[in-house]
C-alpha cells in the first residue's frame, strides 16, 4: 500500500479532530453536570427521561390547581365563619329578646340590631372573589345571588335566589375533580323549619295566652310512616263546669274531623265528648291513648299558658325556609307584637320558632364548613402526594441524567492524554520525510 503524505496528514488532523471532539463533549458535560446532552447520548434514557418531565410538568400543574382550590375554599371558609359568628350574636338577642320585663321600646332596640345583622348577611351571601365571581351563586358566578328586603318578606314574599344549584368543580389530580364552591341555596335556603320533621303555628285570631313550642319527634318511623301530617290543636272551654274545664281536640285539616274520634268535633265540650283536658305545660302526645281511632305520629307538643275559646295551634310538615325568612320574621314579631297578653304570647312563641330555626341554620352552615374543611384537607393530602411525586420524579431524572462527576473527570483526564499524544505523534509522523535528511 501506498502511503503519501496527504494521507498521512489527513488521517492525522481526523485523529486529532476526533479526540477534540470527544474531550468538548466531556467537557460540555462536566460543565453542564448532564449525562445526556443530546438523545444520541443514550436514546432509551432520553426517551425515559422525556416521559419523566412530562410527568413532572403535569404534577406542577395540579399543584397551581391544588393551590387555587386551596385559595377559593379557604375564602369561602372565611366567609361561612363569619356567617356563623352573626348568627350566634342574632341567638344571643332573641334570648334577650324573649325576656317579658322588656318594654316594646326595648324590643325594638334589638330589631334595629337585627336589621343590621339581616343586611350583614345578605351581604356574606353575596360576597365574590378576587375575580369578581360570587361564592354563592353556583355556575352563574358574575351574578348577584340574593336580593330582596325584610318588608318584602314580611308582606309574604321571600329572597330572590338568582343562582343557581351548581357547584363550580376543578381538577387537582389526574382522577379528582374538587369542589371549589356551594350553591347559595344549599347555604342558606334549604334549611329546614320548626324541629326539622313538622313545624308548628298558632292561628292569628287566638286570643289567649297558649304558647306553643316547636314540637318534639322521639319516633321519626312513626312521623314518617303517617300519609297525612296536616293537624290543628283546637281548644274549646266548657264553661258550664266549675271551675270551668279547657278541653282540647286534635282535628285533621284535610277531612275537619276529630282524630280521637274520627266525627267531627262536638261543641261544647264535656268529658264524654272525646276530646282530652287541657294542662299547662304538659305535652300534648300526638298519638291514640284511649278508644278513639288508632295513631301515632310519633311525637308531641308542648303548650303552655291559659288559651281562650277556639284559639288553635297547627302542625304542618317542616319545609325549606331561608335564614333571611327566618331573621325577617323574628325582627316583625319583635317590632309588631307585644303590649296585650294575646300579643304577648304569640311573641313568645315567636322567639321560640326563631331559637328553632336559627339551630337549624347554624347546624345547615356547620355543615357546609365541615364539608369545606373535608375537601381542604384531601387537597392538602394530594398536596403532599404530589411533593413525594415531585421528589421521586427528580430522583428518577437524575438516574437518567445526572452525570458520574468521578468518570466523567478520570475521561477527561484521559481524553486530554489521547488529544496530546495524537497531537505529539502527528508532529512525529509528519517529519518522516526523506528531504529532511538531505
Amino acid at each position: 500500500m501506498r502511503v503519501s503524505n496527504g494521507m498521512i496528514f489527513d488521517a492525522g488532523v481526523a485523529s486529532i479532530n476526533r479526540q477534540t471532539s470527544s474531550l468538548l463533549h466531556l467537557q460540555q458535560q462536566v460543565a453542564s453536570g448532564r449525562r445526556i446532552l443530546t438523545p444520541s447520548d443514550d436514546p432509551v434514557a432520553a426517551a425515559r427521561a422525556l416521559e419523566v418531565t412530562q410527568a413532572s410538568d403535569v404534577t406542577a400543574h395540579f399543584k397551581q390547581s391544588q393551590n387555587f382550590a386551596s385559595s377559593a375554599m379557604g375564602l369561602e371558609e372565611v366567609q361561612l365563619s363569619s356567617a356563623g359568628e352573626i348568627l350566634a350574636r342574632v341567638r344571643e338577642l332573641v334570648v334577650q329578646g324573649g325576656n317579658s320585663s322588656l318594654s316594646a321600646t326595648d324590643r325594638k332596640s334589638i330589631a334595629i340590631e337585627l336589621r343590621a345583622r339581616f343586611d350583614e348577611m345578605l351581604g356574606i351571601a353575596n360576597v365574590t372573589d378576587g375575580t369578581g365571581n360570587h361564592i354563592f351563586a353556583g355556575f352563574m358566578g358574575t351574578t348577584k345571588p340574593f336580593g330582596g328586603t325584610i318588608e318584602s318578606i314580611l308582606a309574604g314574599g321571600e329572597i330572590d335566589y338568582g343562582g343557581d344549584d351548581g357547584r363550580r368543580k376543578l381538577q387537582v389530580s389526574p382522577t379528582r375533580f374538587i369542589e371549589i364552591s356551594d350553591s347559595g341555596n344549599d347555604v342558606f335556603n334549604r334549611i329546614r323549619n320548626g324541629n326539622g320533621y313538622f313545624a308548628t303555628g298558632y292561628a292569628a285570631g287566638n286570643t289567649g295566652t297558649g304558647i306553643v313550642d316547636s314540637g318534639n319527634i322521639t319516633d321519626p318511623a312513626k312521623w314518617n310512616a303517617q300519609p297525612a301530617k296536616n293537624f290543628s290543636i283546637n281548644f274549646s272551654i266548657d264553661m258550664v263546669a266549675v271551675p270551668p274545664v279547657t278541653y282540647y281536640d286534635i282535628v285533621d285539616t284535610g277531612s275537619g274531623n276529630s282524630m280521637l274520634t274520627g266525627l267531627a268535633p262536638v261543641l261544647p265540650p264535656t268529658a264524654a265528648t272525646g276530646q282530652r283536658v287541657y294542662q299547662s305545660g304538659q305535652p300534648i302526645i300526638l298519638k291514640s291513648q284511649g278508644l278513639e281511632p288508632a295513631f301515632d305520629f310519633g311525637g308531641s307538643v308542648l303548650i303552655t299558658g291559659a288559651p281562650a275559646d277556639n284559639d288553635s295551634f297547627s302542625i304542618a310538615p317542616s319545609s325549606s325556609q331561608s335564614v333571611f325568612a327566618t331573621l325577617a320574621n323574628l325582627i316583625g314579631a319583635l317590632e309588631m307584637h307585644g303590649g296585650t297578653p294575646a300579643a304577648n304570647a304569640k311573641l313568645g312563641s315567636e322567639i321560640g320558632f326563631a331559637l328553632a330555626n336559627l339551630d337549624h341554620s347554624i347546624d345547615n352552615i356547620l355543615r357546609v364548613r365541615a364539608q369545606v374543611g373535608s375537601r381542604m384537607n384531601e387537597i392538602e393530602s394530594l398536596g403532599n402526594l404530589n411533593e413525594d411525586l415531585g421528589l421521586q420524579y427528580q430522583q428518577t431524572l437524575a438516574e437518567l441524567q445526572d452525570l458520574d462527576y468521578a468518570k466523567a473527570i478520570s475521561d477527561l483526564t484521559r481524553k486530554q492524554t489521547d488529544l496530546q499524544a495524537a497531537q505529539q505523534s502527528f508532529v512525529k509522523i509528519s517529519q518522516l520525510s526523506l528531504f529532511d535528511y538531505l
